[in-house]
């Protein structure tokens, strides 16, 4: 019984303030939510429930009273409303609007607006539902609502309320769709019985149906607005009584699995600290590795590749920290200073695009001063790869871009780039219901000792997080420990640690042991939006599951505890909370050091964490079926636990803990009392003494089949209850319920909207908008929903901001959402359906709530004792709510639990089977509203209660006795599987399946050796005894089990996969007919484990027997098969309509067969089998002379459905023929699909150039991103209906530009090739014009004998990676105008008003970008020199074939399976070790009878069938010829990480090993080399290109190896054999290699394709077919002399061959593959890549010429000459002994990067008082240039044990450095400069210019390359970071730098320092230079003479007066007298 009071709103109010509402009744009231700043309104729309316990009395009061709110002063009362309940309890439902009164009684202008429902115990009032709360309008007869805006039909409810209980939930359509795909069909109820006939349409998507719907409801139909809502829920349960069981049974975490991480350590910069000597160590858990030192540098470079393999859980491998550090001058002796540190976790980087972070640039900090700030940066790459992951490698950007460090630091996208330091304070204060952590034998011995009985636990808490940890103290001996600690972390924010690891550990003397693991995702407790906030977390507690609790000294699930998998059992739960405080580096009182602290809190209140319930948990086991018979026939019982509560080990009883919990508790029973004041007191005491009865009696099972128990339970159910007490935080999981049911909405019509696609059913458009309106209604209503209960006590500060950012990101979504909408068009869909999974996937995110509160429901299945099974069930899936939304998904409902087995046992086979099914009803709330517990069970029971007598009414029942029992009659029409699983060693398996229904079950027959069986078979259950109601059975059947097995001879069958459907009921009163029954096949998803495993072809369907028994029901039609005994087929209504078909097969041969049982195979056959029929290869009478067949093509016909999705899978298999008559299976493949292979005629209506060049336009505009339309210069005159194409590829655009249609009968022109003296006079103006702007040029046009097959290369790269970025523009470009849109449609301004790229709008949204785009738009437009004209080719980075569909354009291939398939979790890995062959052929079908225009065709050989045209497939010996450019990125395979390739080539049984080849030391090699090998096609046509690693010692091992199959390439119509170049030359670089001219390549292939023509004509023109083509003519030979040719032409038609009607294909041009090397023993992991290209020439044609040389080009040897002339404002660093005067004794040391072992030094300028040095010395440095890397190339030995030279290529950088020359201490470093020779700024012309800038701005400033300039003097600054650690100027340098060949060198040779021959004139130095210990008297008389002569001076002169002035005075007195006296 419950009183519920809507109330609505409160109208009149006078100001403006503050509402809030008080509603009371019975004494018990309750606060509405506070409406901030209401003025005249509030609209409160909250609902208040109380249950009651006995009637209402007419006579009692309502009474609500509004108030203005005020945080401090008391509140002040509006006024109040009372009424008198008499009319409610007569109605059960009133509206009321009425006045309020003041304190004196008067009635005052405010109005309240409510509604009152009340609901009896009997049903003596009308009937609700809480749903009717929602604004839910009733639509009784279940019709669909079409309006023409929008169909939100989401929200209708059946009437199928029984009478005297309330439905929950807003149930959605019920399914009536014929979704041919289902993962699970489990939604077919129908709607009630009166209603039916129009509710079972079927489901509205065909179009017709829906616009013939549209119509009748009046209006036109606007394609572009209908929405169909949830129509076709295809997985989605609707029915109000049974949820939907989970079909994936293995858990998915805790498998271990193979990962790889490479780091590569790239260079380092800005490295904080004097004249260091860098290692850069690289940390992944446990696991080191260092690069080598760089001397003397504080920017070294390493270019050094790492790799680190790992086998662990996904878990495991994200949690482990990546740390990169740098240490100063690390050797053996001695580990080094460290420098800084960066770190961040495997996850981060896993969960970045492509899994990697490519060219960032790492900030390294110090962890021991978090004051010091940055200490330098590492640019690296990092990737994580798992298991079938392909990295694809980004382009390199610009250096300009990569050198810009704070535009590209190593963070993920939304970290800002200043990190800050942090505090993270986790406060651990209290754990409970820890279990026993030692045995009781222990307990005794201790009990014999102290004399007590101690709590057997000494717990305590680990944190990790970052890679540190923190432990509170050790509680001893307490189940309930109390800590009150704080660990304090120090770490930069945000983190880029995602996780934080809890654990509570049991302390022991020999090793601490973990009770539970918990992990916090920081993601879920932090919000880095703009209105977002920091981590913070509880107080809360953290509940934890782990292993069983009964304890035994060695726990097999003791990896639960460490968090690894899903716990099996509630271990504990602990109260922590987080927080996390933003430090202020700069004051002076924090603590530098990030080391852990432990630091004791205060206590926390109980109430702190809100306030304590009491709970209710009830459950019903209404069936136990499919106990696996494994665990023996001992009785049976069921223990259901949540927390302890429950736990028969050491559960809490009702005595301990329960009563203590009571005791705080009592408020809440004083409350409930009051409310239940008119019970008896009988009552209240049954309910105090209530005892828990958490598991069912045992009881021994039953056989229902071979596999299989089941419990006899039938009419007499068991029940379970548990009153337990928790904190009462159930908003956060009514929160999380109502989006996770939005989710599960959303993901269910995102489903439908696949199947539809997939499909290809009409109109997916329009259900992609009704999911979107759904979705957009549901997030709008959470708003209103979550939002209440905002004053219970315990609500954190991470509730409050969750709820603000819950309810902003659903209003955001609802916003999107309604926009996504309206841009749904039919083209648009399959985009938009990608944007609304990114909605699924935030939402999924959304509902994980990371504070917990009521811990999950255990189920366990105890057997002698012993737990055998376990099942989890979260515990806010079964919490009840008033209202719908909020309720569990599967509280008050029925719902299949399969239980499995427990850690590691449940991983593999193990983990498949079911150990037991129930069918159970689980009820979870709070103990006052308990009364609704049983309102979802199915009708038509009697309770059974324990104690018999008066007032037992809230006793709950200890069984359900039903005696409402229903008889059915389950007819299963099993068709035909498909794609199954190989569960034998032969590849194949013998599949029949098992189908079970409630405790029964049948087989069908065993199909033999197949992996696609058709039964058609027909199982019969009879008297199937279903309990409950009729009409509930009839909408709410129980599920059907469906089990595939492989039968086998001996042993067990294996298992090989499962799903479950819903039958189609029909009872005795409903016609059997149509648009229900019969039922239709569909197609259910099979599973095996996680991973899919085929599908099933059936139709389920149940039919009630009723009195007149079985004669009543529709007759099972068709006759029993007499060759199959008593098995039925399948009725023909139901099985699918065939038609008539043809298929041709072209047998082609059979390649790289395996031996079968030790034996060759030697006379192969293929057997192709479809729907019974099938047809036999000729017999291949010698494998080994020739494996092809001799006959080509045989047909087959066969009856196969119309619909093309029902088509059954073809076979094909091969056998050996051996003697006697014996056949053995080679191995088998089955064709799933044969839609690929459907024939359909041309239409030769259309015009093909037309259509081909409409593509070609828009495939032109999407690629160029513009197109470009070009008058034709000169009008030609040519017959009607020829096309005249004129091609001319600007070699400047390596794209052909734009076919433009004129018209299709007459013309198209396309622009073409101007000569090559036109190109050359363009290029000169251009240059003369960029001269005229000021601005420099590159140097001339390289002379062609300059360019070589590199160059080509180096330009083709290039252009490869322009494309790429083009590309990614383009897209990023497409998103942003999408995003834009998106955000000018919600704010409503006009899609033409958008801002395009680059106005201020975009600017303000990309902050951060902007500038950096304006930089490389600027450079990119003014700057970007002319690029040079150099022939090039396709660089293509992946495989040949994936661009060109794997050349099966009429050759197929299809891999042969034998033996047993891997359980596998990705099961797109292709599993090698099963294929033991190929089979080439083909397969054409066709419906009959086929036209017979294809008959009367010329030339038609109706041996061939539709295979016309094919080549022979005699044996033909061929050259190859394979070019193998470099390998990148290889795995490493020696101990000091790196490799020594060389190349291995397999071809049949030829092998080349260029093992004394090998490349020292290189993971990134370039090899340049060509191989030539002859074969025979087909026995040798798989090519195996490996890359092996030379060992001095033992074998060479093998890195990895890529396969090629030649044979399909050769026969390919693109013409793989040899690319077609760019251009036609005869001698250069760019050679035609190819032994036939284009025009004989043309010849060919015009004659294959019965083509008319080539025709050459005058004027550069060329006639293929109806085609024009126009070229230039002339080429020059060597000597310069241009000739007439026609080689042009041919080849601008076959650049273009793509376009010729009918016969055209794109032809295969010269190019580069890149090929990823893979290695069987790490499995889909790539080792690296090879970039190579392979040529085919036949023999039987006149040979080619030589092969290219590709060798790698040699470095050039240059001497690069510096000449120090002076420096200048050096800082001065000595103090004089004498005169304390600043001085200087100056040194200049310079050297090349990489080459710091020569490095060289001028002499000394001693003594400098001004900073000024004069030198006059020269510096020589010769050195190895690759011109086309830009590197320096150096060999040395890497130590003095290393057996050769290693090659390093670094960039080519001059340091110079300026340093104070000390006699008995170690010299001072100054200052210093780095020259980056490619592009430093130019030297300003005097000191006074020379400025810090140049450093600083370097970017900015236009750059020089000495290798251009040749030679360059000026003034360059030298810097050094001051303590700020920002830069300072410390000196200028004056220096020329002079470039030379070698050739130049010697013809001109110089001197070291001033040495001869020409030496540089001695510095002009100031006197004082000299050495002032050897000549003191000059230094003092230039200490006087220069410096102090005046003073000197001023002293003098002052001590003459004074000595005057003394003698004065001294003379004075006697002078006086003798004057006097006048003597």
């Amino acid at each position: 019984m419950a009183l519920v009071v809507y109330l609505k709103t409160v109208t009149e109010l006078r100001g403006k303030g503050d509402r809030i509402a008080k509603v009371t009744f019975r004494g018990l009231s309750f606060f509405s939510r506070v409406l901030e700043n209401c003025e005249d309104e509030a609209r409160f729309e909250q609902a208040f429930r109380w249950p009651i316990g006995s009637q209402v009395d007419g006579n009692e009061m309502l009474e609500i009273q509004v108030f203005n709110y005020s945080k401090v002063f008391t509140n002040r009362l509006i006024g109040t409303f009372c009424m008198v309940l008499q009319k409610v309890v007569e109605e059960g439902h009133l509206e009321v609007s009425d006045t309020l009164i003041d304190d004196n009684n008067t009635a005052i202008q405010t109005s309240i607006s409510i509604e009152i429902k009340y609901q009896t115990m009997d049903g003596s009032v009308k009937v609700w539902s809480d749903g009717e709360f929602l604004d839910i309008p009733d639509d009784c007869d279940g019709t669909f609502q079409f309006e023409t805006d929008s169909l939100l039909s989401g929200r209708s409810q059946g009437s199928r309320t029984s009478p005297g209980r309330s439905v929950h939930g807003i149930p959605t359509f019920r399914k009536t769709g014929k979704g041919v795909f289902s993962a699970m069909k489990l939604g077919k109820t129908r709607v009630s019985k009166d209603g039916h006939k129009k509710g079972d349409d079927p489901a509205i998507l065909d179009a017709e149906n829906l616009d013939r719907k549209v119509m009748r409801l009046g209006g036109g139909v606007d394609h572009d607005t209908i929405s169909l809502a949830s129509v076709t829920a295809v997985t989605t349960n609707v029915s109000n009584k049974r949820s939907k069981p989970d079909i994936k049974m293995e858990p998915s975490s805790g498998r271990p699995v193979d990962y790889q991480i490479s780091v590569t350590v790239i260079e380092a910069r800005q490295l904080v600290g004097l004249n260091m000597d860098p290692v850069v160590c690289v940390e992944i858990g446990e696991e080191k590795k260092y690069t080598s030192m760089k001397e003397s540098t504080n920017c070294p470079y390493y270019n050094e590749y790492f790799v680190f393999d790992f086998h662990v859980p996904p878990d495991v491998m994200f949690d482990k920290i990546l740390k990169i550090s740098v240490i100063h001058s690390k050797n053996l002796l001695r580990s080094g200073t460290l420098v800084g540190t960066f770190k961040l976790d495997v996850g981060t980087v896993y969960s970045q695009p492509e899994h990697q972070f490519h060219h960032k640039w790492a900030m390294l900090s110090d962890h021991d001063d978090i004051t010091a700030g940055c200490k330098g940066y590492v640019k690296c790459d990092i990737a994580v790869i798992g298991k079938g992951d392909n990295i694809k490698i980004p382009h390199k950007a610009n250096e300009t871009d990569e050198d810009d460090i704070e535009g590209n630091l190593l963070l993920p996208e939304g970290v800002p780039s200043e990190r800050l330091w942090a505090r993270f304070y986790v406060k651990v204060y209290r754990a409970e219901g820890l279990p026993k952590m030692n045995t009781s034998i222990m307990a005794n011995v201790k009990k014999a000792f102290i004399g007590e009985n101690r709590d057997l636990v000494d717990p305590y808490v680990l944190v990790q997080f970052a890679g540190q940890k923190g432990k509170t103290s050790v509680q001893k001996s307490s189940y309930e420990p109390i800590w009150n600690e704080q660990i304090i972390f120090t770490e930069m924010f945000p983190p880029l640690c995602r996780r934080l690891k809890v654990q509570i550990r049991d302390s022991d003397k020999v090793n601490d042991v973990a009770i539970g693991t918990h992990f916090i995702d920081l993601r879920k407790i932090a919000n880095d939006g703009d209105k977002g906030f920091l981590p913070t977390m509880g107080p809360a507690w953290l509940n934890m599951y782990g292993s069983t609790r009964n304890y035994t000294l060695m726990d097999e699930h003791q990896d639960l505890n460490e968090g690894l998998g899903e716990g099996v059992s509630f271990r504990a739960r602990l109260l922590i909370s987080i927080a996390v405080e933003i430090l202020d580096t700069s004051s002076a009182e924090i603590m530098s050091s990030t080391e852990v602290q432990i630091e004791p809190v205060s206590n926390i209140s109980e109430s702190a964490t809100g306030k304590l319930e009491e709970f209710f948990l009830f459950g019903s086991i209404l069936e136990a079926t499919m106990i696996d018979r494994k665990i023996g026939d001992k009785p049976i019982s069921f223990e259901v636990t949540i927390g302890n509560y429950g736990n028969q080990i050491d559960g809490m009883s009702k005595s301990s803990s329960a009563k203590k919990k009571k005791e705080d508790g009592e408020e809440s029973e004083e409350e409930e009392t009051e409310l239940i004041h008119n019970s008896s007191d009988e009552e209240a005491e049954d309910d105090e003494d209530l005892t828990s009865v958490p598991s069912t009696p045992p009881m021994k099972p039953v056989i229902t089949d071979r596999n299989y128990f089941h419990l006899p339970y039938f009419e007499k159910k068991p029940c379970i209850y548990i009153k337990n007490w928790w904190q009462d935080q159930r908003r956060r999981l009514y929160n999380s319920n109502i989006m996770d049911k939005i989710a599960d909405k959303l993901e269910e019509g995102l489903n439908d909207v696949q199947e539809i696609i997939k499909t290809e059913k009409a109109y997916p458009e329009r259900r992609l908008r009704g999911v979107l309106e759904e979705l957009s209604t549901s997030c709008s209503r959470f708003v209103t929903l979550a939002n209440k209960d905002q004053n219970l006590s315990g609500r954190t500060r991470l509730d409050k901001e969750r709820l603000k950012s819950c309810m902003r990101e659903m209003e955001s979504m609802a916003q999107q959402a309604k926009t996504i909408r309206t841009q749904v068009k039919r083209n648009t869909v399959r985009d938009k359906l990608k944007l609304v999974f990114n909605f699924l996937h935030r939402l999924r995110f959304l509902a994980d709530e990371p504070q917990h509160s009521i811990p999950d429901v255990f189920i366990w299945m105890i057997s002698n004792n012993k737990r055998i099974a376990y099942a989890r069930i979260p515990s806010k899936d079964i919490l009840y709510s008033i209202v719908g939304e909020e309720m569990g998904k599967d509280c008050g409902k029925v719902k299949a639990v399969f239980l499995r087995l427990p850690g590691k046992k449940g991983f593999g086979p193990a983990g498949w089977t079911v150990q037991a099914k129930l069918e159970m009803y689980l009820w979870l709330g709070l103990n006052k509203q308990r009364k609704d517990f049983l309102s979802g069970l199915p009708s038509g029971f009697e309770e059974n209660k324990a104690m018999k007598g008066t007032g037992i009414q809230t006793v709950p029942p200890i069984s359900l006795v039903y005696n409402m029992k229903q008889v059915f009659q389950l007819r299963a029409h099993m068709y035909q599987a498909r794609s199954l699983f190989a569960a034998d060693s032969s590849g194949l398996s013998d599949p029949f399946a098992r189908v079970f229904f409630s405790t029964h079950s049948q087989v069908t027959e065993v199909i033999n050796e197949t992996l696609c069986p058709t039964w058609d078979q027909l199982l019969v259950f009879d008297n199937v005894e279903l309990y409950g109601e009729a009409g509930e059975l009839r909408d709410d059947p129980p599920i059907i089990v469906i089990e595939l097995y492989d039968q086998d001879t001996v042993g067990k069958a294996e298992f090989i996969g499962r799903t479950f459907a819903k039958p189609l009921t029909k009872m005795v009163d409903e016609h059997y007919g149509p648009p229900q029954f019969p039922p239709q096949l569909e197609y259910y998803q099979l599973y095996r484990g996680n991973c899919t495993a085929g599908d099933l072809l059936a139709a389920f369907e149940l039919l009630q027997i009723g009195p007149a028994g079985r004669a009543a029901l529709p007759p099972i039609d068709g006759p029993t098969d007499s060759d199959r005994g008593p098995i039925l087929p399948v009725p023909l209504g139901i099985r699918p309509v065939l038609s008539r078909y043809r298929i041709e097969v072209l047998f082609w041969g059979l390649r790289d067969l395996k031996r079968i049982n030790l034996a060759q195979v030697d006379r192969p056959r293929v057997d192709i089998e479809c729907a019974g029929k099938g047809v036999q290869s000729a017999l291949i009478q010698n494998y080994k002379k020739n494996p092809n067949f001799s006959t080509l093509v045989k047909w087959f016909e066969v009856d196969l459905p119309e619909n093309e999705l029902l088509h059954p899978p073809l076979n094909i298999r091969v056998v050996d023929c051996r003697a006697f008559g014996r056949f053995t299976l080679v191995g088998s493949y089955a064709v799933t699909s044969l839609r690929k292979f459907i024939y359909s005629p041309p239409d030769k209506t259309a015009n093909n150039w037309t259509h081909t060049a409409r593509l070609a336009n828009g495939y032109m505009a999407l690629t160029n991103g513009t197109s470009h339309s070009c008058p034709h210069s000169h009008p030609i005159s040519h017959p009607s209906g020829d096309i005249v194409v004129n091609m001319d590829p600007e070699p400047n655009i390596k794209k052909m530009n734009t076919v433009v249609k004129i018209d299709s009968t007459t013309a198209a022109v396309v622009k073409v090739d101007l000569n090559e003296d036109e190109m050359d006079k363009e290029n000169e103006k251009k240059k003369k014009k960029k001269k005229k702007k000021g601005e420099e040029v590159d140097e001339e046009e390289p002379d062609e004998s300059m360019l070589d097959w590199w160059s080509k290369y180096f330009a083709s790269v290039e252009t490869m990676m322009e494309n790429l970025r083009a590309q990614e523009a383009a897209l990023a470009e497409a998103e942003e105008r999408e995003d834009l849109e998106i955000a000018a449609e919600s704010a409503e301004i006009k899609a033409d008003d958008f801002p395009v790229k680059g106005t201020k709008l975009k600017e303000k949204s990309k902050d951060k970008k902007s500038s950096k785009d304006k930089k490389k738009n600027h450079e990119g437009t003014e700057k970007q020199p002319p690029k040079r004209k150099v022939d090039e080719l396709v660089v293509y980075n992946k495989e040949l074939e994936i661009e060109f569909g794997n050349f099966e354009d009429w050759l197929h291939t299809f891999n042969l399976y034998r033996g047993k398939a891997g359980d596998d979790d990705d099961h797109n890995v292709v599993d090698d070790d099963r294929i033991v062959g190929r089979f080439k052929g083909s397969l054409c079908m066709y419906k009959l009878p086929l036209s017979e225009e294809i008959a009367r065709e010329a030339g038609f050989d109706p041996n061939m069938g539709m295979f016309q045209s094919i080549p022979h497939n005699d044996p033909i010996n061929v050259l190859i010829r394979i070019y193998i450019i470099r390998a990148t990125d290889l795995h490493p395979a020696d101990i000091n990480g790196k490799a020594d390739p060389y190349i291995v080539i397999r071809l049949g049984k030829t092998e080349i090993r260029d093992k004394e080849n090998y490349i020292s030391k290189q993971l990134n090699p370039v090899f340049g080399k060509s191989f030539d090998i002859e074969a025979t096609f087909p026995m040798e046509s798989m090519l195996t290109v490996a890359v092996y690693d030379w060992d001095l010692v033992g074998t060479d091992d093998l890195i990895g190896e890529t396969k090629i199959d030649l044979e399909n390439r050769y026969y390919s119509k693109h013409r793989a054999t040899c690319g077609i170049a760019s251009n036609y030359s005869v001698h250069g670089y760019n050679v035609w290699r190819d032994p036939q001219k284009p025009t004989q390549i043309l010849a060919k292939l015009c004659r294959e394709g019965k083509l008319d023509g080539p025709h050459y004509g005058p004027g550069g023109r060329v006639k293929v077919g109806n085609r024009i083509f126009l070229g230039p003519t002339e080429i020059e030979d060597e000597s310069g002399l241009k000739k007439q040719t026609e080689e042009h032409l041919a080849l601008t038609v076959l650049r273009h061959w793509g376009e010729i009607p009918r016969v055209g294909c794109k032809l295969i041009p010269e190019h580069v593959e890149t090929r990823p090397l893979l290695n069987t023993d790490k499995p889909g992991i790539e080792q690296g890549r090879i970039e190579m290209w392979v040529d085919m020439f036949p023999m039987d044609v006149p040979a080619p010429g030589p092969a290219i040389d590709i060798s790698p080009r040699k470095p050039k040897r240059c001497e690069l000459r510096v000449i120090i002339w002076n420096t200048d404002e050096v800082i001065l660093e000595d103090d004089d002994y004498f005169t304390g005067e600043k001085s200087s004794d100056i040194f200049v040391r310079g050297w090349l990067k990489g080459q710091q072992e020569d490095k060289q030094d001028t002499d000394v300028h001693y003594h400098s008082l001004t900073g000024e040095g004069n030198f006059n010395w020269r510096f020589v440095f010769p050195f190895d240039y690759l011109m086309a890397e830009e590197k320096i190339v150096i060999s040395k030995k890497e130590s003095m044990f290393s057996w050769d030279e290693t090659e390093y290529k670094i960039p080519a950088r001059l340091t110079l450095q300026v340093w104070d020359a000390d006699h008995f201490s170690a010299d001072d470093f100054l200052g210093a400069i780095e020259l980056d020779l490619n592009k430093f700024p130019r030297g300003a012309k005097t000191a006074k210019q020379c400025s810090l800038n140049m450093v600083l701005k370097e970017h900015e400033l236009p750059t020089i390359s000495i290798f251009k300039q040749k030679r360059v003097k000026g003034w360059w600054p030298f810097v050094a970071r001051d303590e700020n650690d920002e830069f300072e100027l410390t000196g200028k340098v004056e220096a020329e730098l002079h470039l030379l060949t070698t050739e130049e060198a010697e013809k001109n040779p110089v001197g070291l320092g001033r040495n001869e021959p020409e030496p540089l004139e001695k510095p002009n130095r100031p006197d004082t230079t000299f050495l002032w210990f050897l000549s003191p008297l000059k230094a003092i008389r230039y200490l006087i003479c220069n410096r102090y002569k005046w003073l000197i001076i001023k002293i003098i002169l002052a001590l003459l007066l004074l000595v005057m002035v003394g003698l004065f005075l001294y003379s004075m007195p006697g002078y006086l007298v003798k004057k006097l006296l006048r003597v």
